[in-house]
Protein backbone atom coordinates (compact mmCIF):
# COMPACT_ATOMS: atom_id res chain seq x y z
CA UNK A 1 0.00 0.00 0.00
CA UNK A 2 2.76 2.34 0.95
CA UNK A 3 4.51 1.50 -2.31
CA UNK A 4 1.40 2.46 -4.29
CA UNK A 5 1.08 5.72 -2.36
CA UNK A 6 4.73 6.58 -3.02
CA UNK A 7 4.20 5.87 -6.74
CA UNK A 8 1.16 8.16 -6.80
CA UNK A 9 3.12 10.86 -5.05
CA UNK A 10 5.85 10.63 -7.68
CA UNK A 11 3.25 10.81 -10.46
CA UNK A 12 1.73 13.87 -8.83
CA UNK A 13 5.17 15.51 -8.53
CA UNK A 14 5.86 14.80 -12.20
CA UNK A 15 2.45 16.11 -13.19
CA UNK A 16 2.98 19.26 -11.17
CA UNK A 17 6.43 19.75 -12.78
CA UNK A 18 5.01 19.34 -16.28
CA UNK A 19 2.16 21.69 -15.43
CA UNK A 20 4.57 24.28 -14.01
CA UNK A 21 6.78 24.05 -17.08
CA UNK A 22 3.74 24.40 -19.33
CA UNK A 23 2.59 27.43 -17.40
CA UNK A 24 6.05 29.01 -17.59
CA UNK A 25 6.26 28.45 -21.35
CA UNK A 26 2.77 29.84 -21.78
CA UNK A 27 3.58 32.86 -19.63
CA UNK A 28 6.94 33.58 -21.32
CA UNK A 29 5.91 32.58 -24.84
CA UNK A 30 6.25 36.16 -26.03
CA UNK A 31 9.78 36.45 -24.62
CA UNK A 32 10.79 33.13 -26.17
CA UNK A 33 9.42 34.14 -29.57
CA UNK A 34 11.24 37.47 -29.39
CA UNK A 35 14.49 35.70 -28.47
CA UNK A 36 14.06 33.32 -31.40
CA UNK A 37 13.42 36.23 -33.77
CA UNK A 38 16.52 38.03 -32.51
CA UNK A 39 18.57 34.87 -33.03
CA UNK A 40 17.24 34.47 -36.57
CA UNK A 41 18.02 38.12 -37.38
CA UNK A 42 21.58 37.75 -36.04
CA UNK A 43 22.08 34.59 -38.11
CA UNK A 44 20.75 36.37 -41.21
CA UNK A 45 23.06 39.36 -40.62
CA UNK A 46 26.11 37.11 -40.18
CA UNK A 47 25.23 35.11 -43.30
CA UNK A 48 24.65 38.28 -45.30
CA UNK A 49 27.91 39.85 -44.16
CA UNK A 50 29.83 36.66 -44.96
CA UNK A 51 28.36 36.58 -48.46
CA UNK A 52 29.06 40.29 -48.99
CA UNK A 53 32.65 39.98 -47.79
CA UNK A 54 33.23 36.94 -50.00
CA UNK A 55 31.82 38.82 -53.01
CA UNK A 56 33.88 41.93 -52.22
CA UNK A 57 37.07 39.90 -51.86
CA UNK A 58 36.39 38.20 -55.19
CA UNK A 59 35.95 41.58 -56.89
CA UNK A 60 39.13 42.89 -55.22
CA UNK A 61 41.11 39.85 -56.38
CA UNK A 62 39.82 40.34 -59.92
CA UNK A 63 40.78 44.04 -59.90
CA UNK A 64 44.25 43.23 -58.60
CA UNK A 65 44.73 40.54 -61.23
CA UNK A 66 43.80 42.99 -63.99
CA UNK A 67 46.42 45.46 -62.75
CA UNK A 68 49.11 42.82 -62.27
CA UNK A 69 48.53 41.46 -65.77
CA UNK A 70 49.75 44.84 -67.06
CA UNK A 71 52.40 45.38 -64.37
CA UNK A 72 54.03 42.02 -65.15
CA UNK A 73 53.54 42.09 -68.92
CA UNK A 74 56.68 41.49 -71.00
CA UNK A 75 58.52 44.38 -72.60
CA UNK A 76 59.43 43.57 -76.21
CA UNK A 77 60.82 46.53 -78.19
CA UNK A 78 59.93 46.53 -81.85
CA UNK A 79 62.82 46.01 -84.21
CA UNK A 80 63.29 48.62 -86.94
CA UNK A 81 61.63 47.39 -90.13
CA UNK A 82 63.75 46.43 -93.06
CA UNK A 83 63.70 48.86 -95.99
CA UNK A 84 60.46 48.45 -97.88
CA UNK A 85 58.90 46.28 -95.18
CA UNK A 86 55.70 47.20 -93.30
CA UNK A 87 55.98 48.57 -89.80
CA UNK A 88 56.06 45.80 -87.17
CA UNK A 89 53.02 45.31 -84.97
CA UNK A 90 53.32 45.10 -81.18
CA UNK A 91 52.32 41.68 -79.90
CA UNK A 92 49.12 41.68 -77.83
CA UNK A 93 49.82 41.77 -74.12
CA UNK A 94 53.31 43.25 -74.54
CA UNK A 95 54.76 46.73 -74.39
CA UNK A 96 57.58 48.44 -76.21
CA UNK A 97 59.06 50.15 -73.13
CA UNK A 98 59.00 49.69 -69.36
CA UNK A 99 57.59 53.18 -68.92
CA UNK A 100 54.73 52.48 -71.30
CA UNK A 101 53.90 49.33 -69.35
CA UNK A 102 53.96 51.08 -65.95
CA UNK A 103 51.80 53.94 -67.20
CA UNK A 104 49.22 51.41 -68.39
CA UNK A 105 49.30 49.41 -65.15
CA UNK A 106 49.23 52.30 -62.68
CA UNK A 107 45.58 53.41 -63.05
CA UNK A 108 44.34 49.84 -62.82
CA UNK A 109 46.36 49.22 -59.68
CA UNK A 110 45.19 52.46 -58.09
CA UNK A 111 41.61 51.58 -58.95
CA UNK A 112 41.96 48.27 -57.12
CA UNK A 113 43.76 49.90 -54.18
CA UNK A 114 41.26 52.72 -53.70
CA UNK A 115 38.20 50.63 -54.48
CA UNK A 116 39.01 47.88 -51.98
CA UNK A 117 41.30 49.50 -49.40
CA UNK A 118 40.57 47.11 -46.53
CA UNK A 119 41.19 43.87 -48.41
CA UNK A 120 44.44 41.95 -48.81
CA UNK A 121 44.16 42.44 -52.57
CA UNK A 122 43.71 46.18 -52.08
CA UNK A 123 46.85 46.37 -49.94
CA UNK A 124 48.79 44.40 -52.55
CA UNK A 125 47.50 46.67 -55.32
CA UNK A 126 48.64 49.73 -53.37
CA UNK A 127 52.10 48.20 -52.97
CA UNK A 128 52.46 47.53 -56.71
CA UNK A 129 51.09 51.00 -57.50
CA UNK A 130 53.84 52.47 -55.31
CA UNK A 131 56.40 50.36 -57.15
CA UNK A 132 55.05 51.59 -60.50
CA UNK A 133 55.24 55.20 -59.31
CA UNK A 134 58.85 54.66 -58.28
CA UNK A 135 59.62 53.14 -61.67
CA UNK A 136 58.14 56.22 -63.32
CA UNK A 137 60.34 58.52 -61.21
CA UNK A 138 57.37 59.87 -59.21
CA UNK A 139 59.15 59.29 -55.92
CA UNK A 140 57.10 61.59 -53.68
CA UNK A 141 53.90 59.81 -54.71
CA UNK A 142 55.62 56.44 -54.33
CA UNK A 143 56.68 57.39 -50.80
CA UNK A 144 53.10 58.29 -49.92
CA UNK A 145 51.70 55.02 -51.25
CA UNK A 146 54.39 52.91 -49.58
CA UNK A 147 53.63 54.62 -46.27
CA UNK A 148 49.95 53.74 -46.70
CA UNK A 149 50.89 50.09 -47.19
CA UNK A 150 53.08 50.16 -44.08
CA UNK A 151 50.21 51.65 -42.08
CA UNK A 152 47.70 49.06 -43.29
CA UNK A 153 49.85 45.92 -43.47
CA UNK A 154 51.97 46.39 -40.34
CA UNK A 155 54.34 43.47 -39.81
CA UNK A 156 52.89 41.36 -42.63
CA UNK A 157 55.08 40.72 -45.65
CA UNK A 158 53.71 43.62 -47.71
CA UNK A 159 54.27 45.94 -44.77
CA UNK A 160 57.91 44.90 -44.49
CA UNK A 161 58.65 45.08 -48.20
CA UNK A 162 56.85 48.43 -48.35
CA UNK A 163 59.26 49.78 -45.73
CA UNK A 164 62.12 48.90 -48.07
CA UNK A 165 60.32 50.64 -50.94
CA UNK A 166 59.67 53.60 -48.68
CA UNK A 167 63.38 53.91 -47.91
CA UNK A 168 64.25 53.64 -51.61
CA UNK A 169 61.79 56.41 -52.46
CA UNK A 170 63.17 58.62 -49.68
CA UNK A 171 66.76 58.04 -50.77
CA UNK A 172 65.81 58.94 -54.35
CA UNK A 173 64.54 62.30 -53.05
CA UNK A 174 67.67 62.98 -51.01
CA UNK A 175 66.01 62.16 -47.68
CA UNK A 176 69.06 60.18 -46.67
CA UNK A 177 68.68 60.23 -42.89
CA UNK A 178 65.13 58.84 -43.03
CA UNK A 179 66.12 56.18 -45.56
CA UNK A 180 69.20 55.16 -43.56
CA UNK A 181 67.11 54.73 -40.41
CA UNK A 182 64.79 52.29 -42.21
CA UNK A 183 67.63 50.37 -43.87
CA UNK A 184 69.40 49.98 -40.53
CA UNK A 185 66.26 48.68 -38.86
CA UNK A 186 65.63 46.19 -41.66
CA UNK A 187 69.25 45.01 -41.63
CA UNK A 188 69.02 44.11 -37.92
CA UNK A 189 65.49 42.66 -37.91
CA UNK A 190 65.86 38.98 -36.98
CA UNK A 191 62.30 38.25 -38.19
CA UNK A 192 62.59 40.05 -41.50
CA UNK A 193 61.74 38.09 -44.63
CA UNK A 194 63.69 40.58 -46.75
CA UNK A 195 67.20 39.48 -47.85
CA UNK A 196 69.58 41.32 -45.53
CA UNK A 197 72.42 41.39 -48.07
CA UNK A 198 70.26 43.44 -50.45
CA UNK A 199 69.29 45.81 -47.65
CA UNK A 200 72.96 46.29 -46.70
CA UNK A 201 73.85 47.15 -50.29
CA UNK A 202 71.11 49.78 -50.35
CA UNK A 203 72.32 51.08 -46.99
CA UNK A 204 75.94 51.30 -48.19
CA UNK A 205 75.01 53.10 -51.40
CA UNK A 206 72.84 55.56 -49.50
CA UNK A 207 75.74 56.29 -47.16
CA UNK A 208 77.86 56.98 -50.24
CA UNK A 209 75.29 59.42 -51.62
CA UNK A 210 75.10 61.09 -48.21
CA UNK A 211 78.90 61.53 -48.16
CA UNK A 212 79.43 59.13 -45.24
CA UNK A 213 82.21 56.97 -46.67
CA UNK A 214 83.30 55.19 -43.47
CA UNK A 215 79.78 53.99 -42.70
CA UNK A 216 79.34 52.95 -46.33
CA UNK A 217 82.50 50.83 -46.12
CA UNK A 218 81.20 49.13 -42.98
CA UNK A 219 77.90 48.29 -44.64
CA UNK A 220 79.67 46.81 -47.68
CA UNK A 221 82.01 44.87 -45.37
CA UNK A 222 79.02 43.24 -43.71
CA UNK A 223 77.93 41.91 -47.09
CA UNK A 224 81.42 40.55 -47.83
CA UNK A 225 81.91 39.02 -44.38
CA UNK A 226 78.42 37.78 -43.52
CA UNK A 227 77.20 36.83 -46.99
CA UNK A 228 80.28 35.64 -48.96
CA UNK A 229 78.08 33.63 -51.37
CA UNK A 230 75.72 36.54 -52.05
CA UNK A 231 75.15 37.75 -55.58
CA UNK A 232 76.10 41.16 -54.19
CA UNK A 233 79.44 40.05 -52.71
CA UNK A 234 81.59 41.05 -55.69
CA UNK A 235 79.87 44.44 -56.02
CA UNK A 236 80.18 45.02 -52.27
CA UNK A 237 83.91 44.28 -52.37
CA UNK A 238 84.45 46.62 -55.33
CA UNK A 239 82.31 49.44 -53.94
CA UNK A 240 83.99 49.14 -50.56
CA UNK A 241 87.39 49.65 -52.17
CA UNK A 242 86.09 52.66 -54.09
CA UNK A 243 84.81 54.43 -50.97
CA UNK A 244 88.01 53.66 -49.10
CA UNK A 245 89.99 55.37 -51.83
CA UNK A 246 87.75 58.41 -51.92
Amino acid sequence: MKSIERHKLKENDFARSVSAARDMVSTRQGDIMRAMMVALVVIAIIAGYTMWRSSRNARADSALAAGLALFEAPVIPLAPPAPGSPLPVQQPGTFQTEREKLEAALPRLLEAADGYPGTDAGVAARYYAASALGGLGRFAEAEQRYQQVVDKAGSRIYGRTARLGLADAQAAQGKYDSAITIYRELSTDANSQIPVDGVLMALGRTFVRAGRADEAARAFSRVVDEFPQSVYAADARREREEVRKS
